[in-house]
């Protein structure tokens, strides 16, 4: 039976890549058990607004915290989601599915308001906006799912406690992942490309690809599932 797997870390309303990513397999794995990164997508993410790029980050309890996994990271001021909501809100009111989209994304943002882990809000914005891009695949959490040592050994062991047949990797990895090992497992490796996204309506001057997903939800509703479709170039 052909099952396609995907792991990675749990980004903050991450671009539309990382969905692409999601709705490529049959199941993904939040990798979360792993140190987390700082200046990094885990707890940021970027808007358009009037005045340009906009960096949406969650502040989180980091200080003298070096080893922290990213599902042990505290967000340190309780406030975030509510001033990420207001700047959001002004930068896409004009968009054409504002409208259409405000009240669920209003929504997600107050249920993770709620949230104190920054793994558990970033889980929660993921699984919540996949089903408005047409996304149904199922969602795991690899704290959930046992353990190996070694980067390698951790992905295949993911692999192999889902029952996959193929590992989807993003394209970064390829300068440590051994398809030797994977093959070994009677894995099969493949890389995501992220390139041949067709461009969409969107507000404030030149268009981005690199934004929030969020970007592409106001400007395009419910036709933003064909902007995950890739083109052949």
């Amino acid at each position: 039976m052909h099952k396609k797997v995907a792991v990675l870390q749990s980004n903050y309303i991450p671009w539309k890549g990382y969905f692409d990513l999601i709705a490529s397999v049959d199941a993904f794995v939040f990798y979360d058990d792993v140190q987390y990164t700082r200046r990094d997508w885990r707890n940021r993410n970027k808007v358009k607004t009037a005045q340009g790029e906009h960096w949406l980050t969650v502040p989180v309890k980091n200080k003298g915290r070096f080893e922290q996994l990213i599902n042990e990271v505290e967000v340190s001021d309780p406030g975030w989601a509510e001033q990420h909501w207001k700047t959001i809100a002004m930068s896409y009111r004009r968009a054409p599915c504002f409208a259409e989209m405000e009240g669920k994304v209003r929504a997600i943002y107050e249920q993770a308001a709620k949230l104190s882990l920054l793994s558990q809000i970033n889980q929660h914005l993921i699984s919540a906006l996949c089903p408005l891009l047409g996304i149904s695949t199922r969602l795991y959490r690899s704290e959930d799912l046992g353990r190996a040592d070694g980067k390698n050994e951790r992905l295949i062991h993911l692999c192999q406690a889902l029952g996959a047949s193929d590992y989807l990797s993003g394209p970064a990895a390829s300068c440590y992942l051994d398809q030797a090992a994977f093959a070994a497992a009677g894995l099969g490796l493949d890389y995501m490309s992220y390139d041949g996204y067709p461009v969409y309506p969107q507000l404030h001057g030149e268009f981005l690809h690199g934004v929030s997903v969020i970007d592409l939800l106001f400007n395009t509703g419910s036709d933003a599932a064909a902007f995950l479709q890739r083109r052949p170039a």
